[in-house]
């Protein structure tokens, strides 16, 4: 069977995108988007009814791409970023709720982060996303998502708060980091599922450190553009870019039809 068609095939029954250069793109802005939509809502409501909000839409976009049979772009996102949203509520819940530090929030969500890829692996004997046809796999993989959204909302906050790096010093951080297993990969033989699990955990610090300094006040060493703003304008790029991708869905399916 040709390359092309092989990928054609696997596209068909694969639940998740493929890893292009707009799949990171896209990924860091539903980070960021989530990060300032969450305060916005925790500021602007009653938390218990902001966690609320939340948890309904993170469960019924969750439930509507458990329902495809097949990544449809604009559902596949929509679930990552009410990700995003729940996952930056889950690891704000541990620090402003009970107090917990973010050093301490940050290895708890580390720890659960392991366990989740531990039993994926030791349940299906491989963490790559190209195999993401089963309910079962896409139960560990969304688990494992989440988890990489709480992690790094918390060590985000580590690093900007508790170690005062502030949150432009934080999103220049883990721009450096990110390329770390990058860099990894291609000069120094890290296996690609490794290289991919590790640059999507940095993604979330990255993408929520420049957000928060696009909203957070002069005082607090941003540009004081405001959550609400902020979280406007990157789901407008996020809403855009997925569009490009449908359309480049629909033209890939093109030659598909014609040659059947």
């Amino acid at each position: 069977m040709p390359a092309a068609t092989r990928t054609r095939a696997r596209a068909l029954v694969s639940k998740v995108p493929e890893i292009t250069a707009l799949f990171w793109i896209i990924k860091v802005l539903t980070t960021g988007m989530g990060e300032t939509t969450s305060d916005y809502l925790a500021h602007t409501l009653d938390p218990v009814v902001a966690v609320a909000i939340g948890s309904v839409c993170f469960a019924a976009a969750l439930v509507l791409q458990f329902s495809v049979k097949r990544y449809i772009p604009w559902v596949y996102w929509l679930a990552v970023a009410m990700v995003s949203v729940f996952g930056t509520m889950a690891a704000d819940v541990l620090h402003v709720g009970l107090g917990v530090p973010y050093l301490v929030s940050t290895i708890f969500y580390a720890v659960v982060l392991a366990a989740v890829f531990f039993l994926w692996h030791r349940t299906e004997k491989t963490l790559s996303i190209h195999s993401i046809h089963t309910p079962r796999r896409e139960v560990f993989y969304w688990a494992a998502v989440l988890s990489t959204f709480a992690l790094g909302t918390a060590a985000g906050d580590l690093t900007a708060v508790t170690l005062k790096l502030g949150y432009l010093g934080s999103g220049v951080l883990f721009a450096v980091v990110i390329a770390v297993p990058a860099l990894a990969y291609w000069k120094f033989g890290l296996k690609a599922i490794s290289a991919f699990w590790a640059a999507y955990i940095v993604t979330r610090p990255l993408g929520a450190s420049f957000a928060d300094w696009m909203g957070v006040s002069h005082e607090r060493g941003g540009l004081g553009w405001g959550t609400a703003q902020v979280s406007i304008g990157w789901a407008v790029a996020i809403i855009l870019l997925v569009a490009v991708l449908a359309a480049r869905q629909r033209r890939a399916k093109a030659p598909a039809a014609v040659n059947r």
